[in-house]
């Protein structure tokens, strides 16, 4: 089955950076668009960035130029690189795989960024 798995989330101070990964199994890998989301505490869930199959990625206006999504289709994975953080992208970061039948997501990696 399709199974989404986050990774490298962690604790950074405002400023720094963070990559994520997403590793996505159990399906044909590039013939999906992608995204990140994130959740922060008594929030709902928002987009952060999107990318096509075909490499286009838009991004919300809070991380236009500061985070970069890409995806490499030869190691299965979607990344999220994430520079000069700021507090209020504190939250819980969410892969998702887009279909039109269902969406998959992945269980989520923290993000806690210190002031």
């Amino acid at each position: 089955q399709v199974q989404l798995v986050e990774s490298g989330g962690g604790l950074v101070q405002a400023g720094g950076s963070l990559r994520l990964s997403c590793l996505v199994t159990g399906t044909i890998f590039g013939i999906d668009n992608m995204g990140w989301y994130r959740q922060a505490p008594g929030k709902q869930r928002e987009l952060v960035a999107g990318i096509t199959s075909g490499g286009s990625t838009t991004y919300s206006d809070s991380v236009k130029g500061r985070f970069t999504i890409s995806r490499d289709n030869t190691k299965n994975t979607v990344y999220l690189q994430m520079n000069s953080l700021k507090p209020e992208d504190t939250g819980v970061y969410y892969c998702q795989l887009r279909r039109v039948a269902r969406d998959y997501w992945g269980r989520g990696t923290q993000v806690t960024v210190s002031s």
